[in-house]
């Protein structure tokens, strides 16, 4: 059973990540998932945490990009759709606010973000192997991961 701390957490980061960014669409890690093993065409993944997060663990076949100029700068159209994630969702959040503001027309938000999606039991990966740890950013977001999945102390 999951720890009701932990349910309890979630429910508020996600709700201060919605009403801090109302504009910005999200999906979830579910969603995502079935997407990804769909027949429909694969949005572009865009991991947006810093580098040594991004080399613990990432989602198979996301790009990072961590800044919104490096999106811009990317080969990446306008009209991409793009799914950004981080470690729970703020800061791919504001950045999906921030490219949307720049032009881009199908940003989307992983909701609850790599940190959602491991504890959920979806792949990750790092140098293209699979691995079971993601970065813990730092000591209180810690809490928000799988007693199993967090990589060390930040």
């Amino acid at each position: 059973m999951r720890n009701p701390f932990r349910r309890l957490a979630w429910m508020l980061v996600k709700t201060w990540v919605h009403r801090t960014f109302p504009e910005v669409s999200r999906i979830s890690t579910d969603q995502l998932a079935d997407w990804l093993t769909s027949d429909r065409p694969s949005p572009i993944l865009i991991d947006v945490r810093k580098p040594e997060e991004y080399a613990v663990s990432h989602l198979p076949g996301a790009r990072h990009l961590p800044s919104v100029e490096a999106i811009q700068h990317s080969d990446i159209p306008t009209d991409a759709t793009v799914v950004l994630y981080c470690s729970v969702g703020y800061r791919s959040a504001r950045r999906s606010q921030r490219l949307q503001q720049a032009g881009y027309s199908h940003v989307i938000n992983l909701d609850g973000s790599i940190f959602e999606w491991h504890n959920n039991g979806y792949p990750i990966v790092a140098n293209q192997e699979p691995v079971q740890e993601v970065h813990p950013y730092n000591r209180w977001w810690k809490a928000l991961l799988d007693d199993r999945s967090a990589a060390g102390d930040p």
